[in-house]
């Protein structure tokens, strides 16, 4: 078992603003630039299985040849699109949970190894403080947009301190980052495991 979880792949989430007219011009390209690092960097690519900021993210992670997964908030395929008005392009698989938005964005971070933030709006702040409460390492993309400059408000008044938030502007460096932040924790918890006997 501790074999199997050091070889699997890491996943890493994307969280962004679905409706993206606030982001400024750069965050289409730094989008899809996280994604083709998400690829490139040899992990994989979850998201909310939405529009905007994410799915840019997912084109990058295609157009690199990565494995973007998405986790939609439909208990069905014909909900995802006829009631959600989500797509289901450039996702090679979309888990259908059930649980509209709030509980879809739980299992969505809890299914991610690591969270990547973009351009946002308030579901963002909402996956950003799971994420945050779960102990996950975080990323934060600087850019054209005030996300960045609204989670760091949240973290001077939130009084917690957290060493597995860090923020970068190059979608390259932060990848990197956030995926030594992953292999810090897995370390960490291989070195405290305490293997199971099987009984016979």
């Amino acid at each position: 078992m501790e074999l199997l979880e050091q070889g699997q792949k890491i996943k890493l989430g994307v969280s962004g603003a679905a409706e993206t007219g606030h982001c400024g011009i750069d965050a289409y390209e730094k989008g899809m630039e996280l994604g083709r690092q998400i690829a490139a960097q040899g992990a994989i690519l979850l998201t909310g299985a939405t529009t905007g900021f994410p799915m840019w993210s997912a084109m990058g992670t295609k157009e690199a040849n990565g494995i973007s997964i998405g986790v939609s908030p439909a208990n069905s395929e014909k909900e995802h699109i006829e009631t959600y008005n989500l797509p289901l392009e450039y996702m090679d698989l979309i888990l259908y949970t059930g649980f509209g938005f709030p509980g879809r964005d739980i299992i969505f971070t809890h299914s991610s190894d690591g969270m990547l933030f973009g351009c946002g709006r308030i579901g963002t702040v909402h996956e950003f403080t799971v994420a945050f409460e779960d102990g996950k390492p975080i990323g934060i993309l600087e850019g054209s947009w005030d996300t960045d400059e609204v989670i760091k408000d949240i973290l001077a008044n939130g009084h917690r301190p957290n060493d597995n938030i860090v923020f970068d502007s190059d979608p390259k460096i932060l990848v990197e980052k956030v995926l030594e932040l992953v292999k810090k924790n897995r370390a960490a918890r291989s070195a405290t495991h305490i293997p199971v006997t099987a009984q016979v």
